[in-house]
């Protein structure tokens, strides 16, 4: 089975410790052995700041993105180093070569790609590109809410939703290098146009998304929640 993993930056390198590095390598592994693999990394707080930077001396939203494409592919890389043997030695830097690193039987780690695509945007078009049987955001929530929970104290989770009702859920969100929500819409768009199976889970403990994603592998194209996150079907 081919699994696309998206892991928020926030989570993955939130303090730039290698001890988390290291467990996610450790997780990582353990899913490798039953699976195909590709890791989209994101930038997390260190790109927030850099682009914060890059917008008060007076750069576009393009150079602020490539700004942010730059720390997630660092983040890939340092994941990679991790790995060791076991990943693709180079972050893919598009979808073309990220498909073809897959041959090589190694664990594929990628940051962004171009300007316009978080993450998690650039997961779900690689999903797509790739056939992928499940794609897995790994944000530091536990799924999808009807509103900001860390906000609104009445937001309701989703265990399970529909891909045109995620798309309603984060419309919202402003299309900013560095915006922060579940899914951001561009993904979710193309996540309802490629009806893909889709978990939105928090993956701070990357034991949780090792459980889930071994879980849940089994589970493809059932309807049913999630205990750790939001399932999104078509």
């Amino acid at each position: 089975m081919l699994i696309v993993l998206s892991v928020g930056g926030s989570i993955l390198a939130k303090d730039l410790d290698p001890e988390h590095f290291a467990a996610y390598a450790s997780a990582l592994r353990e899913l490798g052995k039953e699976h195909k693999l590709v890791i989209v990394t994101g930038g997390g707080v260190a790109a927030r700041d850099y682009i914060n930077v890059a917008r008060k001396v007076g750069a576009n939203e393009v150079v602020c993105d490539f700004i942010g494409i730059d720390i997630t592919r660092l983040n890939a890389q340092l994941l990679i180093a991790a790995l060791g043997k076991d990943a693709y030695p180079e972050p893919p830097t598009s979808y073309k070569e990220a498909e073809s690193a897959i041959a090589s039987g190694k664990i594929v780690i990628m940051g962004g790609v171009i300007p316009g695509q978080t993450t998690d945007a650039v997961s779900a078009v690689l999903a797509e590109y790739l056939n992928a049987d499940m794609m897995v955001i790994a944000t530091s929530v536990d799924g999808v809410y009807s509103s900001d929970p860390r906000e609104d104290p009445d937001a309701k989770k989703y265990d399970v939703m529909t891909a045109k009702e995620l798309v309603s859920v984060v419309i919202s969100t402003e299309m900013k290098a560095g915006s922060k929500s579940p899914v951001d819409p561009l993904a979710s768009k193309i996540i309802e146009r490629c009806n893909i199976d889709t978990i939105v889970m928090d993956g701070t403990n990357p034991q949780d998304v090792l459980q889930v994603v071994l879980q849940e592998a089994s589970k493809v194209g059932e309807i049913s929640g999630v205990h750790l996150g939001t399932r999104i079907i078509g």
